[in-house]
C-alpha cells in the first residue's frame, strides 16, 4: 500500500515547499510547522527563520508566506490537519494513521523530501507533480519500502 513520495529537490535557495504543495489545498488545513528554513533576501540568506517551531498556521497565511518568499530549508515538518479538528504532533507513522493528521512533510539535509499522505488520490498528484517539477529520485513510499520509523526529522 502507499504510504506517500519520497524525492529529492536542489540543495538551494528557492520556493520548493510552494513547488511541492501545489498539488493540494494547502488554505483547507491548519499546518503545525517546525524546523530551520531561513528567508532570503536581496539574494542573501537572512536570519529570520520562515516557521516558528510547533506554531499552528492557519493554511492562507501559510500559503501566502510559502507563494510571494524565497527561502532556504534546512530541515522542515510540516504536519496539516483539517480546518476544525484538534491539532496534535504526530511522531510516528502508526500515529499518523490514527490521528485526524492529512498529511506529513518532512524535508532532512536540505533536499531529501518525505510526503506521507492518507489520501491516495493525494498522492498520486505529489508523486506526478514532483516529476513535473524535474525534482530527483521521485519514488511512492510503500508499507515494503517504507524504513522510516519516526515522522520527525
Amino acid at each position: 500500500m502507499k504510504r506517500g513520495v519520497h524525492f529529492q529537490i536542489p540543495n538551494e535557495y528557492g520556493d520548493y515547499l510552494w513547488r511541492i504543495l501545489q498539488p493540494l489545498e494547502i488554505d483547507n488545513y491548519m499546518w503545525q510547522t517546525s524546523g530551520e528554513s531561513y528567508f532570503v533576501v536581496d539574494g542573501e540568506l537572512d536570519d529570520e527563520e520562515l516557521f516558528n517551531d510547533y506554531a499552528i498556521v492557519e493554511g492562507t497565511n501559510l500559503a501566502n508566506r510559502l507563494k510571494t518568499n524565497q527561502y532556504y530549508t534546512i530541515f522542515v515538518e510540516l504536519q496539516a490537519f483539517p480546518l476544525g479538528k484538534t491539532v496534535n504532533q504526530v511522531q510516528t507513522y502508526e500515529e499518523f494513521v490514527g490521528s485526524d493528521c492529512e498529511l506529513v512533510l518532512l524535508i532532512a539535509d536540505n533536499s531529501y523530501v518525505s510526503i506521507y499522505c492518507k489520501n491516495k488520490n493525494a498522492i498520486e498528484k505529489l508523486y506526478f507533480n514532483a516529476l513535473k517539477n524535474n525534482f530527483e529520485d521521485v519514488q511512492f513510499i510503500t508499507d515494503e519500502n517504507d524504513t522510516r520509523t519516526g515522522l520527525t526529522v
